[in-house]
């Protein structure tokens, strides 16, 4: 039976994650445009967004790691405490940034003391009975499609009062829950299940050589691998590729992507399961595959604005794919592996992060400058298409040639 001190760290570890994701999604729709006022034009802007989104996702993917091992020593909240007020400190930085500068600085900060979410697991597990840890871990997939369905629109509706505004108000929130975690939270894990701190285990390099396990497992991680580098080629270069050639305001790019927001929550929520269980996951992959090329294509052929959406909404069957390639990858390992093949494939997510917003800004960069012999603000999306296309390939080897578990 659980403690009465449980559901107050519950709710926020749980509010910490979802302030994570909304500051993520948040930044979306502003940042780009944040950084084009200090540039003067879109294209130039979009070498030193790249830049940013890239510092930001290597400062996480060095120090998330880093963060559950300190965890394992000292303790989650103390942890948790400090990620939020290094995430509070980057909605100030970026609420009153004079100069570019000053944006990278916030922003690696904010990778850096951002990685919370292996932390909020521990949390979790720590809190959780063994009964209680599938809804309670259930709990963190429904806080993530909330917090990307909010921050854009947020971002968004809150940017028309200005391009600062929405940062001042996530700084508001990040320092009440700090505050919140500091007066009504207890610590969760017990000094007597601490461990001394190991570079070993906070290495995230390390980790990836788990994914060559065997062929399927290899074949499933290349998979996913261009999917998420597909991903962050729409992501990354949405509001730059919005803005040249359809002039979208704020509102517009963030209401798009919380569209994005619905659909991820909408298919990985409730369609996958039955539609794993009616056609099989090597077929949901290949259709989904298939479907994410085609939709790539049709953002890069659209003319009209309004048509983005429909294809938001058409081309939904595009996040069936990760999780049901993870899905047959955790069934190629035994249950004491689990923990360490998950931790490599959010090393590969971070990765990917790393990879596809810097390739994708410099190449809308320079398809959009006087450099250019074509102008080609679609060359990200089809990167994308192509990315997928490749994904397709792999799926068809692996699946024709291995058979899975």
């Amino acid at each position: 039976m659980m403690k009465l001190k449980r559901p107050p760290g519950l709710i926020f570890v749980l509010i910490t994650l979802f302030i994570d994701v909304m500051g993520v999604g948040l930044s979306a729709p502003i940042l780009p445009k944040l950084i084009a006022g200090f540039i003067g034009d879109v294209s130039t802007a979009s070498y030193y967004y790249g830049a940013v989104t890239t510092s930001y996702a290597l400062m996480l993917f060095v120090f998330s790691p880093i963060q559950g091992a300190l965890s394992d020593r000292f303790g989650r909240k103390p942890v948790l405490l400090f990620s939020l007020f290094g995430t509070g400190l980057t909605y100030i930085g970026l609420t009153f940034a004079p100069t570019l500068p000053w944006i990278f600085t916030a922003q690696i900060l904010n990778g850096l003391t951002g990685g919370s979410v292996a932390v909020v697991f521990a949390y979790i597990a720590d809190v959780s009975t063994p009964e209680e840890r599938p809804k309670n871990f259930g709990l963190v997939g429904a806080v993530l499609a909330l917090g990307w369905v909010v921050g854009p629109a947020l971002g968004g509706l809150l940017g028309a009062w200005g391009l600062r505004f929405p940062f001042a108000v996530a700084a508001i929130i990040t320092f009440l829950n700090l505050l919140y975690g500091i007066l009504v939270v207890s610590e969760s894990h017990s000094p007597e299940h601490r461990r001394s701190f190991s570079w070993s285990r906070a290495n995230p390099v390390a980790s990836l050589g788990l994914l060559r396990k065997n062929a399927i497992v290899f074949g499933l991680a290349a998979i996913m691998l261009c999917t998420d580098i597909a991903l962050q080629c729409f992501i990354s270069t949405w509001v730059l590729f919005t803005t040249y050639k359809f002039a979208w305001t704020t509102v517009q790019a963030g209401l798009s992507l919380a569209l994005l927001g619905v659909m991820t929550a909408a298919v990985q929520g409730g369609l996958i399961r039955p539609l794993i269980s009616r056609f099989g996951s090597r077929k949901i992959i290949i259709v989904g595959l298939t479907f994410s090329m085609i939709g790539y294509l049709l953002y890069a052929f659209a003319t009209a604005g309004w048509m983005l959406y429909w294809i938001i909404v058409l081309n939904g069957f595009d996040f069936t794919v990760k999780p049901t390639a993870q899905g047959l990858v955790s069934a190629q390992v035994s249950s004491q592996e689990q923990g360490a093949i998950q931790g490599a494939l959010s090393s590969l997510t971070a990765l990917a992060s790393i990879i596809g917003p810097l390739l994708a800004t410099n190449l809308f960069g320079y398809f959009t400058s006087d450099r250019a012999s074509i102008r080609l603000p679609e060359i990200p999306f089809f990167l994308g298409a192509f990315l997928f296309a490749l994904a397709l390939w792999l799926a068809i080897a692996t699946f024709s040639k291995r058979r899975l578990v």
